[in-house]
């Protein structure tokens, strides 16, 4: 799926997830516990109980008391990969599903390399997710898990997220073209329930839009009858200036209604397309993800 190049570039990086964990588990995230690491935290008065090998000496003979050395704990993050597996990702001379596991599955290596929790769900099955955690040994079996899921039917955002089983703070990425009747036509304010939700969970909401370069930019031209690869609806079209300008316009306002939702829900916009290079994508496009 990526090559050896690729993953020694992208080991570089760290994803941001601007928030602190309180999961239970080792990773290299700073958590609002305290623990035994070797950054320093805080002081506090010393406790009944507590080890008198965290007392600082230092301070009882300045002031007489008794205190104690607090730690910042290092825990894992959890980062949760939405992947839309609908029929419509299925497009493109370059598959729309295609870059959208390529995406996954850089994202997922960066976030097992930062020893962070990855749970990736298929939109259409989201009570089967794929979790790993402990680090990059078990990133073979999340890519086996990514080439079997299949791009079929249709696939409703707003039910998968709300299913989505979210337990402490942490990042969630949507990966889809959006192309659904509530999100093409539907209320901003539908949509912005949906990212304020996350907001609400902890999660640092990322919509990363993958659309294919045809539908981006029209080569088209004469009379077609174009069918709906979810529902099989058929349209009849003729392609001509008018109707490009039409297509365009609708285009622009939808990205636009993305970008605006994003803006003011505090969530990331990146608009993925499968015209441009992959390299370019990751390692520019998404920096906005990264702690650089």
């Amino acid at each position: 799926m990526l090559d050896a190049k690729f993953y020694d570039t992208l080991v570089r990086l760290r994803l941001s997830i601007g928030q602190k964990s309180s999961m239970s588990m080792s990773g290299n995230r700073k958590s609002v516990q305290k623990g035994s690491s070797a950054e320093f935290s805080d002081f506090r008065e010393y406790m009944a109980g507590d080890d008198i090998r965290r007392i600082d000496w230092n301070a009882y003979a300045r002031l007489d008391k008794l205190f104690i050395k607090e730690y910042m704990e290092e825990k894992e993050a959890v980062v949760s990969i939405l992947i839309d597996t609908s029929a419509s990702m299925n497009y493109g001379e370059q598959k729309k599903s295609d870059l959208a596991l390529s995406i996954a599955a850089a994202l997922s290596y960066l976030a097992l390399s930062g020893m962070d929790r990855v749970i990736v769900y298929d939109m259409k099955r989201m009570a089967s997710p794929f979790m790993v955690t402990g680090g990059k040994k078990g990133y073979p079996r999340l890519l086996k898990w990514l080439e079997q899921l299949s791009f079929e039917g249709a696939a409703d955002i707003h039910t998968a997220i709300r299913q989505m089983a979210l337990k402490g703070p942490g990042m969630t990425i949507l990966i889809s073209d959006f192309l659904t009747e509530g999100m093409v036509n539907g209320p901003e304010d539908e949509i912005e329930k949906i990212m304020k939700y996350l907001d609400y969970r902890r999660q640092k909401a990322v919509m990363l839009h993958v659309m294919a370069g045809e539908e981006l930019e029209i080569g088209l031209s004469g009379t077609y009858n174009l069918i709906d690869m979810e529902d099989q609806d058929q349209l009849r079209i003729t392609m001509d200036a008018e109707s490009i300008r039409d297509y365009q316009k609708g285009l622009d306002s939808f990205l636009n209604k993305l970008k605006r939702i994003c803006r003011k829900t505090g969530s990331s916009y990146v608009l993925c397309s499968t015209a441009k290079d992959l390299y370019q994508l990751i390692f520019e496009d998404l920096r906005i993800l990264y702690d650089i």
